[in-house]
């Protein structure tokens, strides 16, 4: 008889794989369900065994990865569209550090690399669009400079949420995204204010100490 797959389900297993890895626990199938109140049986049903469960476990964070763009509507500014798809990329990894952490594991294969590429696209598109809009320079090349784009982000978020510095590291994003778009042609002022808009979609802007406006996001990383 076919067993039922509960989406909840599936969820607490990747969720507590991940945080397992991050733990440095060994998973095996038994130390996987412990504690859970679900049978081994479950990680058959959800995943086929172990192995499948490793290949979904690196392909959820790109899923939300891409559940997360496609919640940002394109807008007749493609350079905000572009800073905000980079704020979208470090937001998502703080909310969910564990699954970011394997997101990039060479060590565990993806159920479906396409689908991972295609959250890179979303960056390339808008990168397109700032070009064809005169934002950016014509020749720009879209795959390059939404690779650039991308680092940022992930050297941003790589230093906050695995590494010692703290979330006003994040303040940075919006300088460094600045001077890249203006270096491929975009005004250094309507850039600022552009990217300050797209920025500000994933964190809004708070009063720090001294009055000064800072970008930190309201969540705190899990440590």
């Amino acid at each position: 008889m076919a067993r039922t797959r509960d989406p909840a389900v599936r969820t607490l297993l990747i969720e507590r794989a991940a945080h397992m890895l991050r733990l440095r626990e060994p998973i095996t199938l038994r130390s996987l369900v412990a504690g859970t109140g679900v049978s081994t049986m479950a990680v058959y049903t959800h995943f086929g065994g172990m192995d499948g469960m490793w290949k979904a476990l690196r392909q959820e964070g790109f899923t939300r990865l891409a559940a997360r763009f496609a919640e940002l509507s394109v807008s007749a500014d493609p350079v905000r569209d572009l800073a905000a798809l980079v704020a979208a990329y470090v937001g998502n990894a703080l909310d969910h550090p564990d699954l970011y952490r394997v997101m990039f594991d060479a060590t565990f294969d993806l159920e479906d690399l396409k689908a991972a590429d295609a959250t890179l696209e979303y960056l390339v598109q808008a990168v397109r669009r700032g070009a064809d809009s005169g934002r950016l320079r014509a020749d720009a090349d879209p795959l390059q400079l939404a690779i650039q784009s991308w680092v940022i982000g992930h050297g941003l978020v790589s230093l906050v949420a695995n590494g010692p510095l703290p979330c006003e590291t994040l303040d940075h994003g919006v300088p460094m995204l600045t001077a890249l778009f203006v270096g491929e042609g975009d005004r250094p002022d309507r850039c600022r204010a552009s990217v300050e808009r797209g920025w500000r979609r994933s964190f809004p802007a708070e009063p720090a100490g001294d009055g000064a406006p800072t970008a930190v996001s309201r969540r705190s990383p899990e440590r």
